[in-house]
């Protein structure tokens, strides 16, 4: 038996007006996805319990299977494991985004989504700068980087995520609370450093945003989980672009498989990752992978940017292990959902129930059609707690 989690992520939407009341996911062509909505038990889950931050980091604990009232931990420690950052008992580690700030408002969260060659140019520059016995920078991907503080006080520290504020006054929204003064500090110092970089100045002769100040958020000492192997006997590996994945991979003792031309946005390689994904499950005994894209295009606003990358999704991705395996008989079960929605005219996330698909050969369907929001929610589970998701794929049942 092979197991496979597929997680489009931030696909699901709310109906947008100025597309009629449709959703991406109802507007896309998505045969696959739609295969194992028709094919297999259906339903609703909430991923974000209430009360905690709508984030990729809350819902992909619950997509592994984890409640994330018990595991979580903060984005900043799983990004940490995955680039092979080890956190001593009083450090603690926060995302840390590169930002465009632009007349004391925050502009882009992702300075305009910021080469990964160029980003890691400023933060070693900003580690030769700022770094010292307290303080360190370690370059990821794209925007996405990491600052490491030790001193436990900086748990405290009351975060905004960057993308939850595009064009706010920066000063209103700079972290409070207790260890805030150094932090501001830290990010107030950026903003001069790297004011005349060179990157920067190479960016803004090429019209595009800078790379002008830091944004840390998200921040977290590492966590204990159980591995996939201790809860289910299983191997396993991840496939994603995005190093929050990646060290929740890590902590779930799952293979990290690195696919080139993979980057966590528009121009990722679909057909790559459903290429690596065939390859790793021949080894494995399930593969959970993981998609960025579409929660981009809905952090901009992006509705053609949002359909496209869903089906892109589908044929690249599904469609190959569909192929390679429900088709040609072979014992494999799916589960399908975004980690959570990201709707086109809100711009982020939000901690609405997520849409979810499980194929199980030779369990009865239920009477969806489609996988689609509205489809979902006629299936046969209404707010299921996303965490139970996993033991539906590997058990067949929820205990």
């Amino acid at each position: 038996m092979k197991y496979v989690v597929l997680v489009p992520d931030g696909a699901a939407d709310r109906p947008v007006s100025a597309r009629g009341g449709s959703t991406p996911l109802e507007v896309a062509r998505v045969p696959n996805m739609d295969f194992l909505a028709e094919n297999g038990v259906c339903g609703t889950a909430v991923t974000v319990p209430e009360g905690m931050p709508a984030g990729s980091d809350v819902a992909n604990f619950s997509l592994m299977g984890y409640d994330p009232r018990l595991y979580y931990c903060g984005r900043g420690p799983l990004e940490a494991a995955s680039m092979g950052v080890r956190l001593d008992e009083d450090q603690v580690a926060f995302r840390c985004n590169l930002v465009t700030e632009e007349g004391g408002r925050l502009a882009d969260y992702s300075a305009g989504h910021i080469t990964t060659e160029e980003a890691r140019e400023i933060i070693r520059f900003l580690e030769d700068k700022l770094g010292d016995n307290f303080t360190s920078f370690h370059p990821g991907v794209g925007y996405r980087h990491l600052l490491v503080l030790r001193g436990l006080t900086y748990l405290e520290s009351r975060c905004v995520p960057p993308h939850d504020a595009v064009g706010e006054q920066v000063e209103d929204i700079m972290p409070q609370g207790p260890g805030a003064e150094r932090l501001r500090g830290l990010m107030r110092l950026s903003r001069k450093l790297l004011q005349e970089h060179p990157v920067n100045r190479r960016r803004l002769d090429s019209g595009l945003r800078p790379a002008n100040m830091i944004w840390p958020w998200g921040q977290g000492r590492s966590p204990h989980l159980p591995t996939l192997r201790e809860r289910y006997g299983l191997s396993g590996a991840v496939i994603t672009a995005v190093d929050l994945i990646k060290g929740l991979g890590r902590h779930a003792d799952l293979e990290v498989v690195d696919v080139p031309g993979a980057t966590g946005y528009y121009d990722t390689d679909y057909r790559a990752k459903g290429i690596y994904a065939l390859e790793a499950l021949r080894r494995v005994d399930l593969i959970y992978v993981h998609v960025e894209a579409p929660d981009e295009a809905g952090h901009e606003g992006n509705w053609e940017a949002k359909v496209e990358a869903l089906e892109s999704f589908d044929r690249h991705i599904v469609g190959p292990l569909l192929d390679e395996s429900v088709r040609r008989g072979e014992e494999l079960r799916v589960l399908l959902a975004p980690d959570h929605l990201t709707p086109i005219e809100v711009g982020t996330h939000v901690d609405d129930p997520v849409p979810f698909a499980v194929y199980i050969p030779g369990v009865k369907p239920d009477r969806v059609r489609e996988f689609t929001e509205k489809g979902a929610a006629e299936g046969t589970y209404d707010r299921l707690p996303g965490w139970k998701m996993m033991d539906i794929l590997v058990k067949g049942a929820v205990d």
